[in-house]
């Protein structure tokens, strides 16, 4: 048996000092993204394709509890949206992003390495495209990003 997820999260830039932390890698880029966490789209898309699965929504009540006590890190979010899959285990994981910068592209095969790690799976088992989306949006014209996730669970 097998369910499939579908996860979506996007910020805009921060004008504060901040870090962009994406699939919980820090990427060079002037801003981080507006947010009570580390605003890791990439990894918030992740939890809530899982929560699209387990019905249990994480990043709602549960993520801004921990904010409150200073747990900022999204892969926090992501290791309880994992608890909730029970015996149910990822064997893929699709993301889609857009934005205008930073550039995606060179950092994927860190990126799959990370979330792999955090997900228990394999970087063969992740894909991960980017696009500008021909500047159509706030995030291809650079404003923010936008992730998209989409997650297959078998049971295990």
């Amino acid at each position: 048996m097998t369910k499939t997820g579908l996860g979506q999260d996007s910020h805009a830039f921060d004008i504060k000092n901040k870090p962009l932390i994406l699939g919980g890698i820090v990427f060079d880029h002037p801003q981080g993204l507006k947010g009570n966490s580390d605003a890791d789209v990439i990894l918030h898309s992740i939890t809530n394709a899982i929560s699209s699965v387990t019905g249990v929504n994480v990043l709602g009540a549960k993520a801004d509890e921990l904010c409150q006590q200073g747990i900022t890190d999204s892969a926090q979010y992501l290791k309880l949206a994992l608890h909730d899959l029970g015996d149910w285990k990822i064997i893929h994981i699709a993301i889609a992003i857009e934005c205008l910068v930073p550039k995606i592209t060179p950092k994927i095969e860190q990126l799959k390495a990370n979330i792999a790690h955090l997900t228990h799976t394999q970087p063969n088992d992740i894909g991960i495209t980017a696009t500008t989306g021909e500047g159509l949006t706030a995030f291809g014209r650079g404003e923010g990003i936008q992730a998209f996730s989409i997650i297959s669970v078998a049971k295990i």
